[in-house]
């Protein structure tokens, strides 16, 4: 039995090279892994043995040969063992390797130069040709499967295992692929783009959406995120709805620079406030709507230590994410909130991009990430806002900006105090925000993600005491939308720019 052996990634590769040596398997390998090996003191070929020719172009062509890959694709049927006979051609029954780190290279920012010279081409040609032949040759690209497949070799191989391994080759040189290519495309929106999606180890979903939906968690490969590279700390484990409200509420707390809670369920904010610490930021959400929050999603843009943990006694929640959880604080959750699950969040690395799935395909856009600053709103009404109309209309802006359409956002002092969201109707969005707030909307500031076509919104929120409008501004009435404002006495902003949030 032979072995060939031809990797990047040598983790594991001696000890694995040593058992198949105990088991009699003959090995040969290339390059940097036949010195490792060499140095272990290990039996092993050099690949220019086997095919009788150099390593030429700077090793660019080593196993580009017939004398491989006519070993590898051999199938043990009496015609194929004739011709590798016939031509001196002895049969590869394993083939190990992985493949040069394109995508850790192109992350860490190298040249376009750099970067070429990491596309691997002998080494998917192999694994492709071991995968495509299984039945006799056992494709092995995973170190983390080194010790399976020696168990295997001594028990028995069965087909299963072959066609699994198959599997495993082909999606790790179509990962590769895919990387290579989404590179070298010249436009945002190629003709083709294959998204290569890595499931994440160790993470346990009991269920979608629903107990009657399966569900799993996978990696954009090469890409990270905050939540689902985030540590869970404790409590249970992480659900499918727990993921996505996680990562709705830590999307909207990170746009806040001050001190920022962010209550949210169903993926829409329930509770949003900002404060001089973390614990005062965390019960001003909590109070702005107790009711809304039991069985939440939190976030907490600062560290959180013990005092904000005991504040949270009395509130059932489901997730906190926080990009610090003090030791005192988490043995606090452990004992007194066991099932809390407590994560810190993990760094961001995207693209830029995002992926809405529609039936049988994906919608893709930019990610939103537009800033406030960026806009220079403009006054359109006589009456000017105050400095603090001014804050709290910035800030019910972004909340609008991570709420489902149709919304209307009430805040006053850093603190939602009414919020209208997901209507069909954008006169019912102000009016549920409205009547959400009560007594509160005296004095507040309104968001709207979407223009006015009629004034009907600004004379109910002047009826509930509403003092300042931001809106994106653009419909034909305009100017019949301002002439409200002004006999009213409100200030309003046009932003000339919306945050549909479907």
């Amino acid at each position: 039995m032979r072995a060939l052996l031809s990797v990047y990634d040598k983790t594991g590769l001696v000890e694995f090279a040593q058992g198949l040596t105990a088991l009699g398997v003959e090995l040969v390998s290339t390059g940097g892994t036949y010195k490792v090996l060499q140095e272990a003191g290990l039996p092993v070929i050099y690949i220019s043995e086997v095919t009788g020719f150099p390593e030429i172009l700077d090793g660019r062509v080593k196993t580009l040969h017939p004398k491989i890959h006519a070993g590898l694709l051999a199938r043990k049927i009496p015609e194929h063992e004739a011709e590798l006979q016939a031509h001196g051609i002895t049969r590869i029954d394993l083939q190990v390797g992985n493949l040069y780190p394109f995508r850790e290279t192109l992350t860490q920012g190298a040249s376009f130069e750099e970067c070429l010279e990491q596309i691997d081409i002998g080494g998917p040609a192999m694994l492709r040709a071991a995968a495509k032949n299984h039945l006799a040759v056992l494709p092995v690209c995973d170190p983390a499967d080194y010790p399976r497949v020696l168990e295997a070799l001594r028990t028995g191989i069965h087909n299963d295992f072959r066609k699994e391994l198959a599997a495993k080759a082909f999606a790790h040189t179509a990962a590769y692929d895919a990387a290579i290519a989404e590179f070298l495309a010249s436009e945002k929106f190629p003709a083709v783009r294959t998204l290569a999606l890595e499931r994440v180890q160790g993470v346990h979903l009991r269920y979608g959406e629903n107990p009657h939906q399966d569900a799993s968690l996978y990696r954009h490969q090469g890409h990270s995120g905050p939540v689902l590279d985030a540590k869970v700390l404790s409590g249970k484990p992480m659900g499918f709805n727990n993921y996505a409200d996680a990562d709705a509420a830590w999307a909207l707390v990170s746009e806040f620079e001050l001190p920022a809670c962010v209550a949210v369920k169903h993926a829409n904010p329930c509770g949003v406030a900002l404060a001089d610490d973390p614990k005062t930021a965390w019960e001003r959400a909590r109070d702005a709507d107790t009711l809304s929050i039991f069985g939440g999603v939190v976030a907490i843009n600062r560290p959180v230590n013990l005092e904000t943990a005991q504040a949270m006694r009395g509130t059932f929640l489901e997730v906190l994410i926080a990009p610090e959880v003090s030791e005192e604080a988490l043995e606090w959750f452990r004992l007194k909130k066991p099932d809390l699950r407590v994560l810190v969040a993990g760094k961001t690395r995207a693209d830029g991009l995002e992926f809405r799935p529609i039936m049988g395909g994906f919608l893709v856009q930019d990610r939103d990430a537009q800033k406030w600053e960026a806009l220079q709103p403009r006054l359109v009404t006589e009456r000017v806002p105050t400095a603090q109309e001014l804050l709290d209309l910035k800030f019910a802006w972004y909340v609008g900006k991570h709420t489902r359409s149709n919304n209307v956002v009430l805040a006053r002092d850093g603190v939602t105090v009414g919020l209208g969201t997901g209507a069909v109707s954008r006169i019912w969005a102000a009016e549920r925000a409205i009547l959400n707030a009560g007594d509160r909307a005296k004095g507040a500031v309104l968001s709207s993600e979407a223009f006015f076509p009629f004034d009907d919104v600004v004379r109910a929120a002047a009826a509930a005491g509403i003092t300042a409008i931001v809106q994106p501004g653009g419909a034909k009435r305009d100017p019949e939308v301002i002439a409200a404002a002004n006999e009213l006495g409100l200030a309003m902003l046009f932003t000339g720019s919306r945050h549909f949030r479907h």
